[in-house]
């Protein structure tokens, strides 16, 4: 799940300049091919957040995932996506952005082919892990590109709008796409379809993407590194605790170790003379309350798509294309709202308002879905709470964006913005993580009270559907804490609100 952008935000992105190009590289002559390279890269890179979702349910019977460690075939992603993301920005200012996105998509095609392959669990993690770095690497440079590529005024704009129905739609594309592939041929083939665009974006963007004019700096590599395995062992805490529990060695020494990486990323930043996340963007009172519900949004969603895809496929007995499907009005609902409130309602309400509705709207859609058991139908147990959230979702991220952009010094903007898509990243990586634990404890403790002379099919459901439900309330409390973030901590700003821009530094 990336961040939204709007007409607003497009206008202020293409007011300001990333630099001169080095040299031609024929950008300015083939504006739509290179447009056409950057909003696949953009769609590409978001769509694999959640293509394999789907695919799930047949990875774990190929592989032999347990329960529990399916949920790093997402992480293993996300993880690496949001941890480099914003070294990924400053490798691009100082090497330039077209060299290292074309860098980043190589590696990220790569991966994309080996996991392919892949024969154990332990090779498609690495493999994955693989994709979100390449990922990182070419995702910052995107906005870059297309301010170096196009000139200021409508198409850039335009272009910019192009690359905004890529971030917003992505996710919940790759949901349809991966139920496609995953029934129509393998779910080998949600990685090996990334290798065709992959190569093509390669072999297109040395000759029609511009290169960026390169900035000098540091790379604060102890404070990336020292981040990503904070939060890395963080979630194989949470995950591990799931099968093993919280008296295991194994979970208790991997929380230890994140708290002493993060204790030294701490350290890190307040010392480095660049940091990759200068602690002064958490001064803002508005501005920090605004990262939480960065992460407690997508916390909750990404761990409502992990779940609900097996239940779905496990339970209600989907195929895995109608399971993409399933999820098309959560996709509808999204787009809807996100297209008409910066048009109609932000102008005449303001941010809070829509914040406030936004969140009461995820918060009820995850109300609503803990009531699901084996026994639930897609309509209306399902199909409700998806448009609800899809609506609520559609509310909540274009002003939680303006909202953290509002009054960022200008040295600051792209640190400010990387770090929004960081907590994104983070935030579904944490809740996926914590819920997969609430799922695994429901599932031990359910298993010593089964249903009487119940069939072995029946009873699995029955689990699963046991474990889906705990973890749901905890989802819903993650809805209500973000809810009262909103209520309690941000305050409410001017109705038209001018955000910076969100190019990387």
């Amino acid at each position: 799940m990336t961040e939204l952008m709007t007409p607003e935000r497009e206008s202020t992105v293409a007011s300001r300049p990333v630099g001169r190009p080095t040299r031609d590289a024929g950008g300015g002559r083939h504006p739509g091919l290179a447009l056409a390279i950057l909003v696949t890269c953009q769609l590409m890179i978001v769509l694999d957040s959640t293509v394999v979702t789907i695919a799930l349910p047949a990875i774990q019977g190929s592989l032999h995932f347990s329960p529990t460690d399916l949920s790093w075939v997402l992480n293993a992603y996300t993880l690496a996506l949001g941890g480099l993301l914003l070294l990924g920005g400053r490798a691009g200012d100082i090497l330039g952005r077209r060299r290292v996105f074309i860098a980043g998509i190589a590696l990220f095609t790569l991966a994309s082919l080996l996991g392919g392959f892949a024969t154990s669990a332990e090779w498609l993690l690495v493999t994955r892990a693989a994709q979100g770095v390449g990922a990182a690497l070419a995702a910052p440079s995107v906005l870059a590109l297309i301010a170096t590529t196009f000139p200021e005024g409508p198409a850039r704009n335009r272009a910019l709008g192009y690359i905004a129905a890529a971030a917003s739609s992505g996710g919940s594309i790759g949901l349809i796409a991966g139920g496609m592939l995953t029934a129509w041929v393998s779910w080998r083939w949600v990685l090996f379809i990334n290798v065709p665009i992959g190569i093509a974006v390669v072999l297109l963007a040395s000759r029609f993407i511009q290169e960026s004019e390169r900035r000098p700096g540091r790379f604060d590599l102890a404070g990336a590194l020292t981040s990503t395995a904070g939060v890395t062992a963080l979630v194989y805490g949470f995950i591990r605790a799931a099968s093993a529990g919280w008296d295991d060695p194994g979970t208790l020494g991997a929380v230890v170790v994140a708290g002493v990486f993060l204790a030294l990323f701490l350290v890190t930043e307040t010392r480095a003379t660049q940091p990759i996340v200068p602690l002064r963007l958490f001064a803002n009172r508005n501005r920090a309350s605004a990262y939480v519900d960065m992460m407690l949004v997508p916390a909750t969603l990404f761990g409502m798509f992990f779940f609900l895809t097996q239940f779905l496929q496990q339970v209600l007995g989907f195929s895995p294309i109608t399971a993409g499907l399933a999820f098309l009005p959560l996709t509808i609902a999204i787009f809807t709202a996100s297209w008409t409130v910066p048009r109609v309602f932000l102008p005449r309400f303001g941010t809070k308002p829509i914040l406030v509705a936004g969140a009461t709207l995820i918060a009820g859609a995850m109300a609503w879905v803990t009531q699901i058991s084996a026994g639930s139908s897609y309509v209306p147990d399902l199909l409700g709470p998806l448009v609800l959230f899809g609506l609520g979702a559609g509310c909540t991220f274009m002003p939680l964006t303006m909202t953290v952009l509002a009054g960022v010094p200008r040295q600051d903007t792209g640190a400010a913005s990387g770090l929004l898509q960081t907590m994104q990243q983070v935030g579904g990586s944490l809740g996926v993580a914590i819920l997969v634990t609430v799922f695994g404890t429901a599932i031990r403790n359910a298993a010593g009270y089964p249903l009487p002379n119940a069939a072995p099919p029946v009873q699995a459901h029955y689990l699963l559907a046991v474990g889906i439900t705990h973890a749901f309330n905890v989802g819903a409390v993650f809805a209500a804490c973000a809810l009262l973030v909103v209520l309690l901590a941000i305050r409410g700003a001017p109705s038209n609100p001018t955000p910076r821009p969100v190019v990387q530094e």
